[in-house]
């Protein structure tokens, strides 16, 4: 599927300025750039573009608000100048799986003043010797690479997942909720229907009672009469 009708059908009825998270993670983009983002998306916190077919990063609109931007397992090698003017207030950015050989590549990223946590996992920039020190010092403003602090301290999962996890929990307690109710309702229907099928059977078992027509059936319909005559007898 296309980037631009992915954000359509991702919208789902809403505006672009209603939208805080948008995930386009393996849809395709056109000659590898971005396409149908807009900046009437103004309220984009977290953007998701994993294995989407990206070399660029040219297109990206203007977001101010933008927190988290997740660019893993593409083809970007550089241009990443527009990240600094596009996303201003980026707090994490994920580059794995991206084609940066070399510290110049990411040098841009100094005009990030609040990244926080840079991912370049399975990037070749990652095998240069003391990578993790020369980055650390070319990006002081940084608190994690790859994961791990200046100290190799493994990032708290609030700081390297929280903002995504948060989002993923009201999902849930959302879909849980309308599993809940969805549950009940089946339920409500089943005991109905017991409750029918018991009536039936107790219906049907009294006109077969009613319905019997052998020897002494007269006197099941009444069975006063019966002991009366048995009295009689003797």
């Amino acid at each position: 599927m296309d980037m631009d009708k992915r954000i359509h059908l991702e919208l789902r009825n809403r505006t672009p300025s209603d939208v805080k998270e948008l995930v386009l993670d393996n849809c395709r983009s056109n000659e590898g750039k971005i396409e149908g983002l807009t900046d009437e998306f103004e309220e984009l916190e977290f953007l998701s573009t994993i294995n989407v077919g990206l070399t660029s990063v040219a297109n990206l609109p203007k977001l101010n608000k933008l927190k988290k931007l997740e660019l893993s397992d593409n083809r970007i090698s550089g241009g990443l100048e527009v990240l600094a003017e596009k996303c201003p207030n980026l707090t994490h950015l994920n580059l794995s799986g991206n084609k940066i050989k070399d510290l110049s590549t990411i040098e841009p990223l100094k005009k990030l003043e609040n990244l926080k946590s840079l991912d370049l996992f399975n990037c070749e920039v990652t095998n240069l010797n003391d990578y993790r020190e020369n980055v650390f010092k070319l990006l002081p403003q940084l608190t994690y690479l790859d994961g791990y602090d200046r100290d190799d301290k493994e990032a708290p999962d609030s700081d390297a997942e929280g903002y995504v996890e948060g989002l993923d929990d009201d999902d849930e307690d959302e879909d849980e909720e309308e599993y809940d109710e969805d549950a009940q309702v089946v339920e409500d229907e089943e005991d109905e229907e017991e409750e029918e099928e018991g009536e039936e059977e107790d219906v049907s078992g009294e006109e077969e009672v009613r319905g019997w027509a052998g020897p002494g059936a007269h006197l099941l319909e009444s069975p006063l009469l019966a002991l009366l005559c048995l009295n009689q007898s003797h």
